[in-house]
């Protein structure tokens, strides 16, 4: 019987067979040591014996190398001393592939090493944990907006323009015309949310930043939402709800993961509802006593969003932002029009930003105006004005980026061991 090692526990005493990978070999005298590893989770020991194998599965055995590919049938054994509590007493070795020398070793490596190795070490027990992780991330979010009676849809990845009227794109030629790799769906959802009501999309977005700090890729997975009838206040609730899902359906589904990964899980547990929530103005003053210089009207940068962040143990939705500083999209608060009804949601431990989010302008004038100052081209924006003419609504979103997301759930310093290959302004490959 083939089984997975992830479900080892539930096969004590009885014969099987797992076909995987030697992750770690070491033998002496008459008996061989496989840590072997599936991709399930987790690694087991499989004993190879020569009194068990006879002589000639014990040549195979001990041929072995690590990253061989191999098939090992046995029978398994609770036994404390070993990695996941069990070990395989094995009864038969069928080596598939040998490998060659591997070329990642328990040695230190240097990240440029690892990352033109990506393809090779991806398959470490700690970024595998990591891409466990970020799986259970991605199922979280979709099961969360599928019970809240989200509709999952698809947005444009080529574009005529941007979503914001930024530089920082990346442009194709599209038969003779000028294209752009998406930075956000969320004009094309704003469409779709007056056709479906809340909606939401997840892909790949590209940002063509020339940023090289540990929270910046070039592209990256970014899961947009919009929901019609609902202002920043119903927004942010929404999004305070959908990121406690995620953290306890990571807590409760990956804590072996997490723990591999030395993630201080007790940092996670104490995320709990209500978040913390300051305006603009108050971050700046409690930014101020902690020893930052920003001024106002500056956008929040990265050392400021660390500072705000190790100050508090659960997220912070900083609120209010200077609308000159903002996309044209975000609608001013009535109450203070200098000030948009928008919101970024910090994450804790020095994260920063992983949500950013607002109410849209639901006026076709003023969000022609808006255009006007920021020197947009209104006739790449038609299509977008057209929503308000045809039944507008109050209504609000979001966009949350996966990599920061799943960065925060493992302790990550850097967002680039968050996606199987990163892209970064200096590398493509491989």
């Amino acid at each position: 019987m083939t089984v997975r090692i992830a479900d080892i526990a539930g096969f004590d005493g009885k014969e099987v067979t797992i076909q995987g990978w030697a992750a770690n070999v070491r033998s002496s005298g008459k008996i061989a040591f496989l840590q072997l590893r599936d991709g399930s989770a987790g690694l087991l020991q499989a004993v190879a014996s020569q009194d068990a194998l006879g002589e000639a599965d014990f040549v195979v055995a001990k041929s072995v190398t690590i990253e061989s590919s191999v098939v090992v049938t046995g029978m398994v054994k609770a036994e404390p001393r070993s990695p996941g509590g069990f070990e395989l007493q094995a009864t038969n070795i069928e080596l598939i592939q040998k490998a060659e020398e591997y070329p990642i070793g328990k040695k230190e490596h240097g990240p440029e090493f690892l990352h033109d190795n990506r393809h090779l070490w991806i398959r470490t027990p700690k970024q595998a944990a990591i891409l466990r992780v970020r799986d259970t991330v991605i199922w979280a979010l979709r099961e969360f907006f599928r019970n809240e009676g989200f509709i999952l849809t698809d947005t444009p990845i080529l574009t005529p323009t941007s979503c914001e009227g930024t530089t920082e794109l990346f442009e194709t030629d599209y038969f003779g015309q000028k294209a752009y790799l998406s930075q956000s769906g969320q004009l094309y959802l704003e469409a779709l949310a007056l056709a479906l009501g809340k909606v939401y999309d997840f892909g790949p977005t590209f940002r063509a930043e020339k940023s090289k700090t540990r929270r910046h890729l070039t592209e990256f997975w970014m899961l947009d939402a919009e929901m019609t009838f609902t202002d920043l206040e119903q927004s942010m609730a929404l999004q305070e709800k959908m990121i406690m899902h995620v953290v306890q359906t990571v807590l409760k589904e990956r804590r072996a993961d997490l723990h591999l990964l030395e993630r201080d899980i007790a940092a996670l547990e104490k995320v709990q509802m209500p978040f913390v929530r300051m305006t603009y103005d108050e971050a700046l003053a409690k930014l101020k006593d902690l020893g930052s210089d920003i001024k106002w009207g500056t956008d929040l940068g990265n050392d400021d969003e660390t500072i705000l962040t190790k100050a508090f143990d659960r997220p912070i939705f900083v609120t209010r932002y200077p609308a000159e500083i903002k996309a044209f999209y975000m609608k001013p608060d009535p109450k203070n029009p200098k000030v948009a009804l928008c919101a970024d949601l910090l994450a804790p431990e020095g994260i920063g930003e992983i949500i950013g989010g607002s109410q849209r302008i639901d006026d076709y004038d003023f969000l022609v105006q808006r255009l006007e100052e920021h020197k947009l081209n209104r006739k790449d924006f038609e299509w977008y004005l057209d929503l308000r003419k045809y039944g507008s609504v109050p209504h609000s979103g979001f966009g949350i980026g996966l990599e920061r997301t799943v960065g925060w759930m493992c302790g990550l310093t850097h967002v680039r061991e968050a996606i199987p290959f990163p892209r970064l302004i200096n590398r493509l490959t491989p």
